[in-house]
């Protein structure tokens, strides 16, 4: 295609103005060489303008370049600083998505043990519609000494797990760094919690410090996988009898992106994560959207029963973002039908987190939390099994407040991610799908 200028349109100002400034001072120079000291400078600046805004109007990927040559570059610019900037300078105390700024202040005050109280009264609007609180007791009594903690395993499970009310949410390494993953996993050896491998399998790095572990197995059967992607029951039994790993938690979906597979390219297949993950170097790492060891509920229930078996008789349980009511009933029924109780249900709310996922899935798809953990509490309560299958939840937890609200609403634990994100230097840049993370 023949190059073309484009029509003198006023969105084109610019560019025929430093084309003619450079025109100009190019003749300047070849009648006045004593002008050089003085023009040469101005004339680099204005004829790389002139080349960047031929660029611009040449360039077939971004049409916002080719209608607004050089222009476009300042509106990139702000685009590119809009976020720190809102973050820095104007957003108020309760904005902010996915944290609001007082959410994330309380974790890194936390963290550090610094001064974490707030003076004068509350900022928020304690009469607006959707306002939450908790009721008191008028006759406070003095708090128990003991942690609070809580038995899971059912009558299935011969090594139950001591398990805080408050542990750490599915992470893997790959996503996460190894000096994070060795940070994550010290803490809950030091506060006496629980530290979920995300679906990236059990690094040496979540060993280091001998942090209690909860091993996720996901779609893809990381560090327990065959090289053609299927389910190896060797390698799960020779990982889960270790003693540092507590429960077993078969993922079925998340809530940031639930029915929704992953793919870790092959450029980022490092020899470590190979290895790890007990993938093939130089291949994409796919996670597929659904497992292939089982299909059905029922088959799902026998695959609870053999990683339980293979690791000794630890917890095992599933978690899942709640989608279609009557596939968790069906759930139910293979439960009562097998007589195969998992030992703990993780009900994931879509407002989790996740290093990348699709706009629609994020915002749009999957059962909230506060809806999906009402709607399995209940269910269990109507199948009579509530008593034997505990309920962790997860989903945007960072405070007192937080934990309180959905054990209320009848979960038995916690889990969270991104609060522990903040708590080793995350600042919620929204930076993780692009490898840019400043942290």
């Amino acid at each position: 295609m023949r190059f073309q200028l484009p029509p003198f349109a006023p969105r084109y100002r610019l560019l025929y103005g430093v084309m003619a400034a450079t025109l100009l001072l190019a003749l300047l120079l070849v009648f006045n060489p004593r002008l050089w000291p003085y023009l040469i400078l101005p004339l680099l600046l204005v004829a790389w303008l002139s080349a960047q805004g031929l660029h611009d109007v040449t360039q077939t990927k971004r049409s916002i370049l080719r209608n607004y040559p050089i222009m476009a570059h300042m509106r990139f610019f702000f685009e590119k600083i809009r976020p720190e900037m809102r973050q820095y300078f104007f957003e108020g105390d309760n904005d902010g998505a996915p944290f609001p700024r007082d959410k994330r202040a309380i974790v890194y005050q936390r963290a550090k043990k610094a001064l974490d109280k707030r003076p004068f009264g509350t900022t928020r609007n304690v009469y607006l519609s959707h306002y939450e609180w908790l009721h008191h007791s008028m006759a406070p009594r003095p708090p128990a000494k003991e942690l609070f903690r809580l038995t899971i395993g059912g009558p299935q499970c011969s090594q139950p797990y001591s398990a805080s009310i408050l542990n750490i949410s599915a992470m893997s390494y790959g996503s996460l760094s190894a000096n994070a993953i060795r940070a994550l996993n010290k803490g809950a050896k030091i506060g006496g919690f629980a530290h979920d491998t995300g679906e990236g399998g059990l690094s040496p790095y979540h060993r280091e410090h001998g942090g209690d572990v909860i091993w996720e197995i996901a779609s893809g059967y990381f560090g327990s996988r065959n090289l053609d992607g299927t389910f190896s029951p060797e390698k799960f039994a020779k990982t889960a009898t270790d003693p540092q790993i507590k429960m077993i938690e078969v993922k079925l979906s998340q809530g940031a992106k639930p029915g929704h597979g992953g793919v870790l390219p092959a450029a980022k297949v490092t020899e470590e994560i190979a290895a790890i993950r007990g993938v093939a170097m130089g291949q994409d790492c796919v996670s597929p959207s659904a497992h292939s060891a089982f299909s059905t509920p029922l088959e799902l229930m026998h695959f609870i029963a053999e990683l339980r078996r293979l690791s000794g008789g630890k917890p095992t349980g599933f978690k899942l973002c709640v989608g279609h009511p009557w596939e968790f009933i069906a759930i139910l029924k293979a439960i009562i039908e097998t007589e195969i109780k998992p030992d703990f249900i993780v009900v994931d709310g879509n407002e989790g987190g996740t290093g990348a996922a699709p706009l629609e899935f994020m915002d749009h798809l999957g059962t909230p939390l506060r809806d999906g953990l009402a709607f399995v509490h209940s269910a269990l309560i109507g199948a009579n099994l509530r008593d034997d299958i505990k309920i962790g939840v997860s989903g945007k937890i960072t405070s007192g407040f937080d934990m309180a609200r959905v054990l209320a609403l009848g979960a038995d634990w916690c889990n969270a991610a991104r609060g522990f994100m903040f708590a080793v230097g995350c600042i919620q840049a929204q930076q993780c799908h692009t490898g840019e993370c400043p942290t």
